[in-house]
């Protein structure tokens, strides 16, 4: 019985390898036959779906879900689905589905979630699905019985090493591989790569926490560089986007694998905190450099201390490390890129206002120190990180998540999962447009680096229009800045990436 997997669209731009269908595949190579449809590529994938479909061959229709864009594809295709062929057994896989498991299973048109890795537990429910045997032995599941949820127990993260190759040459056949190396401020030809599983903290406002339970675990350096090798020369590749949570957990194994990698002349980008790297090495970080790491993405979050805690950070950060840290990686020519999440919860709304204007003061003291830190800024929104005592806070205040699935793919939802519309109670517009007003002429002033659109007369045009609103700090209404951004498709990195 073959398998459809489908990869619901993320992005309008720039369509990425498609990873987490491809784990999936490799997965199942030997025991099944399987389909990728890519909603990044397909301008409309249902018609394809189908035709897939109506052949007769597939029994088993399984899709990624991440938060956002990807819903708008996979509700109703999956609802159109289980209408049309209601003999496809429908398995969704993802942090979405993990992290909303009611809502999913209590649609009536999924069936089951893999809640994880699905390394083994999606070969195993195939088994089950054709044979028949103990549906409660298959680690990270979530499946309904008798009107109940059921959670299988959680599996260890496996040994990344011991896991199957992904199967590239198979994906070329069915869509090209130069669709997805694409042209971004990194390569002409960028490879987006995966090379660790989980994450070993737990802060409380990210939403892959409870699905990692602050577990990690890498593959070695020296297969890495053999899959970007075989991306290298089989396809061209020149550039790598490293997509881990958290990329450089192991010193040791970043530095092998920038030694490896030293001659190749890839350009490379990846994801990390600012107190596991700052323990670094001035001798690693001046590798990292030699071997091409051009950007590393953080998670400043906040400069208030006490915020940092409450978030429950698992680590040592601290608003003067951020500060230091950023000035730090200047001396390697690393652009730090952090991140930045405004409207935490707070006891009253002018404490709320409060540290919405201290992080942007905090911001901007960054910027002085290394203007060329690449600045990301979000806006809370809750995840379901239930223990935590910044989400009790969250509940206590009376937000609440759809309790239905199809509610997920509303306008006011989908920017709440883009960061973009928070729906919290404690956020009064005057402070949504406090933000993004300041969002907006931080742009202006300091065009983002990442946007190879922009050329350099655009650039200076920008930049001189939102200088005096910056320096001032006369961020309301910047309407001339957006009219610019909005006429040049001003690329955010937030939505968009590179």
């Amino acid at each position: 019985m073959a398998v459809l997997l489908f990869n619901p669209l993320a992005t309008p731009t720039k369509p990425r390898i498609p990873n987490s269908v491809l784990q999936v595949a490799a997965s199942i190579q030997h025991s099944h036959e399987w389909q990728i449809v890519d909603g990044n590529i397909d301008q409309d994938p249902w018609p394809v779906i189908r035709k897939h479909l109506q052949t007769g061959r597939f029994n088993y229709f399984a899709s990624t879900v991440m938060p956002g864009p990807q819903l708008r594809q996979a509700i109703p295709i999956s609802k159109a689905i289980h209408e049309e062929f209601p003999h496809i057994t429908i398995i969704w896989g993802g942090y979405f589905p993990s992290n909303h498991p009611k809502p999913v299973l209590e649609s009536g048109f999924i069936h089951y979630i893999i809640n994880g890795p699905g390394d083994k537990a999606f070969p195993q429910l195939l088994h089950y699905l054709e044979n028949g045997g103990e549906l409660d032995a298959i680690p990270n599941l979530i499946y309904r019985r008798d009107g109940k949820l059921i959670h299988t127990r959680k599996d260890e993260i496996y040994d990344q090493d011991t896991l199957p190759e992904f199967p590239y040459q198979k994906l070329n056949e069915q869509y090209p591989m130069s669709r997805y190396l694409a042209r971004t401020y990194l390569g002409t030809k960028t490879i987006a790569y995966h090379s660790s599983f989980g994450c070993p903290f737990t802060c409380s406002f990210c939403a892959v926490v409870p699905i990692y339970n602050a577990r990690w675990k890498g593959k070695s350096a020296e297969l890495i560089y053999k899959d970007i090798k075989q991306l290298r020369e089989q396809f061209g590749g020149n550039a790598i986007e490293f997509h881990d949570n958290n990329f450089f957990v192991s010193e040791k194994r970043t530095a092998e694998f920038s030694r490896l990698v030293m001659n190749d002349n890839m350009i490379w980008w990846g994801e990390g905190r600012i107190d596991t790297i700052d323990r670094y090495k001035d001798e690693t970080l001046a590798l990292m450099r030699q071997s091409g790491c051009k950007m590393i993405f953080f998670g400043a979050e906040t400069g208030n201390d006490t915020m940092l805690k409450k978030m429950d950070k698992g680590g040592t950060q601290t608003r003067e490390q951020i500060l230091r840290f950023a000035k730090r990686l200047r001396q390697f020519d690393i652009i730090p890129e952090y991140s930045f999440v405004l409207g935490f919860p707070g006891d009253s709304e002018e404490e709320v206002n409060s540290m919405i204007d201290q992080d942007i003061a905090f911001i901007r003291e960054i910027k002085e120190v290394n203007p060329d830190t690449e600045v990301i800024i979000y806006v809370y929104s809750p995840v379901p990180t239930e223990d935590s005592e910044l989400f009790k806070k969250v509940s206590a205040s009376g937000f609440r998540f759809p309790e239905k699935l199809e509610d997920w793919i509303s306008p006011e939802w989908e920017n709440f999962d883009l960061r973009k519309n928070p729906l919290t109670p404690w956020l009064k517009p005057y402070m949504i447009d406090k933000i993004r007003h300041f969002e907006t002429v931080l742009n202006g002033f300091y065009p983002t680096v990442s946007d190879v659109r922009l050329n350099q007369w655009q650039r200076k045009t920008i930049r001189t229009l939102s200088s005096l609103r910056y320096k001032l700090k006369l961020y309301r209404h910047p309407y001339e800045i957006k009219v610019l951004q909005k006429m040049w498709k001003y690329r955010q990195p937030e939505i968009e990436g590179f």
